[in-house]
C-alpha cells in the first residue's frame, strides 16, 4: 500500500482545485485472496498465478482517471513484480469514488455485491460503511446479461471481420488494431454477463485475468509455455497504442494469423460461457414466477 500512497501524492501534488485535497477513502482487498480460491502456481505449463485485487475508493470523481493520477503507480506495480521482484505476487487496481461504488451496489451488480460481501478493508480513512447491496430481481439480471452479450458479443464479431479483411489486403498495423479490439470486447462480454461489471481499461492482459478469474476455460485460450507465444500475445496488447501512433511497431502476417486462431478459439468460449450464465438467469427468472 505504501507504494500505491506514495504515488497517488506524486500525481497529485501539482493539482489545481479541489483535486490538490483529494483522499483515499478506502483501499479493499477483493477475489481469490479473500479466501482460498487464490492459485500460485507460476512454474507450471500454464503458468497462472492469482493476483491481489485492489478496490481503491476515492473522494473525487476525477481522481478515478486512471492516465492522469495512476498510470505511474500501475507502472511501479509492474516494474517491482516482474523486473525487481520486490513483489511475489502481482496486484492489479481499479479506482472508483465511494459514489460509484454505492450507486453499483444500488443497482446490484454482482461485482460490487461481492466485494461488499467478501471484501477485506486494508485501509480506511472514512468510516462511512458501504451501502447495502439492493439485488436485481431474477427478470431484471436475465435482460441486462442478453443485453450485454447481445451488444459486446456482436461488437466482438465485427471488429474480427474488420481483422480478416484488412489481413487479406496486407494492412498489419491495421489488421493488428481490429484484433485488439475484438480481443478487448469479448473479455468486456464474459465479464459483464457474469458479473455485470468491467473496467474501463485498453489493458489486455488486465482485463485477460479478469476474465481468466471467472472461468478456467478462458485460461486455456493463451499458451503461455514458450517465450515466441506470449510475445506475439504482448504484440496484440501494444497494438491498441502503438499499431496506430508508432512507425517501430511491427508485426508479421504469421504472427496475426495464430493470434486470429486464438481469438477465435476465445469468443467461442466466451459465447459457450455466456449461453451457460444467460440460462442459468433464464432458468432462475422461471423458477421466480412460478
Amino acid at each position: 500500500m505504501r507504494l500505491l500512497f506514495e504515488e497517488f501524492e506524486d500525481a497529485t501534488k501539482n493539482a489545481t482545485g479541489k483535486t490538490k485535497d483529494g483522499r483515499i477513502l478506502k483501499i479493499v482487498l477483493y477475489g481469490s485472496y479473500t479466501s482460498d480460491r487464490w492459485v500460485d502456481e507460476p512454474y507450471t505449463a500454464k503458468g497462472y498465478q492469482s493476483d491481489y485485487d485492489l478496490l481503491i475508493i476515492v473522494d473525487q470523481n476525477e481522481l478515478t482517471d486512471t492516465v492522469a493520477y495512476w498510470h505511474k503507480a500501475n507502472d511501479r506495480l509492474i516494474r517491482e513484480y516482474g523486473i525487481t521482484h520486490a513483489l511475489r505476487t502481482p496486484v492489479n487496481f481499479i479506482v472508483h469514488t465511494l459514489q460509484e461504488v454505492n450507486d453499483a451496489l444500488a443497482h446490484g451488480r454482482y461485482f460490487f455485491m461481492d466485494i461488499a460481501k467478501e471484501g477485506i478493508a486494508l485501509y480506511q480513512s472514512d468510516d462511512r460503511e458501504l451501502h447495502k447491496p439492493r439485488p436485481k430481481t431474477p427478470k431484471q439480471s436475465v435482460d441486462m446479461a442478453r443485453e450485454y452479450f447481445e451488444e459486446w458479443y456482436s461488437s466482438a464479431g465485427e471488429f474480427y471481420a474488420n481483422f480478416e479483411f484488412t489481413l487479406s489486403n496486407g494492412r498489419f498495423k491495421n489488421s493488428a488494431f481490429q484484433l485488439h479490439q475484438s480481443t478487448e470486447r469479448l473479455y468486456h462480454c464474459v465479464l459483464l454477463v457474469c458479473t455485470f461489471y468491467t473496467p474501463h481499461v485498453h489493458n489486455l492482459e488486465f482485463l485477460r485475468k479478469k476474465a481468466e478469474s471467472l472461468d478456467i476455460r478462458v485460461r486455456d485460450v493463451w499458451p503461455s509455455d514458450s517465450r515466441a507465444d506470449r510475445a506475439k500475445f504482448e504484440k496484440l496488447k501494444e497494438a491498441y497504442v502503438k499499431a496506430r501512433y508508432s512507425k517501430h511497431y511491427k508485426i508479421s502476417e504469421e504472427e496475426l494469423r495464430w493470434l486470429g486462431e486464438r481469438v477465435e478459439q476465445l469468443g467461442q468460449v466466451v459465447l459457450t460461457i455466456c449461453k451457460e450464465r444467460i440460462d442459468l438467469l433464464e432458468a432462475a427468472a422461471i423458477s421466480n414466477d412460478k
